[in-house]
């Protein structure tokens, strides 16, 4: 008879797993907004800019993109829930600290930014394209800034508590097969 006090269920896991990942491609998107979107725009005159931003917009409300967006926080609340008991756990509540500042920024910052960008209007009827574009961009990008970095440290503490979790709690099918002959 084996000793599973010491055992959380493999759900314990797989949602912390899904928790990062989810946590991994927002901060992705955040990424590569700061290394390449939005300097890549910057080349761009000013009409351009704000009709690629508005469409960028527009087109990143979608299911898919708000399933890892909202997903992140949600399945790291959930992972703290579960991992309440474990060594790790503080790794997860930074974490899940980290998600919700990065949805607040969005929220409180980005959004209405957006919001703004969108009601000037079309943006080849924008009489003063340089200053909604000056209203915009600067704060945009710092505030995307914020939100990678957030999001990249929620990742980082994730993934340590994913990694501290395997320890702590180790596979009893991998640790069968350590002593079988085949995997000797």
């Amino acid at each position: 008879m084996t000793d599973n006090s010491r055992r959380r269920p493999s759900a314990a896991a797989g949602v912390l797993g899904a928790a990062t990942v989810a946590t991994g491609l927002v901060a992705g998107v955040f990424y590569i907004f700061a290394c390449d979107v939005m300097p890549a725009l910057a080349r761009s005159d000013d009409r351009v800019f704000i009709e690629v931003m508005v469409n960028i917009n527009d087109v990143i409300q979608n299911p898919v993109f708000f399933l890892s967006f909202l997903g992140a926080p949600v399945l790291t609340a959930v992972s703290a829930r579960q991992l309440r008991g474990c060594p790790h756990r503080r790794w997860v509540w930074v974490a899940l600290a980290a998600c919700v500042l990065a949805l607040l920024v969005t929220a409180v910052v980005n959004v209405p930014l957006n919001d703004r960008l969108a009601d000037a209007g079309d943006p080849a009827r924008i009489a003063d394209p340089a200053a909604v574009r000056e209203r915009f961009e600067d704060a945009w990008v710092t505030w995307n800034v914020v939100r990678a970095l957030l999001s990249t440290c929620a990742l980082a503490c994730l993934a340590r508590a994913l990694f501290l979790h395997r320890e702590a709690y180790p596979s009893a099918y991998l640790a069968s097969a350590a002593g079988s002959r085949a995997s000797r």
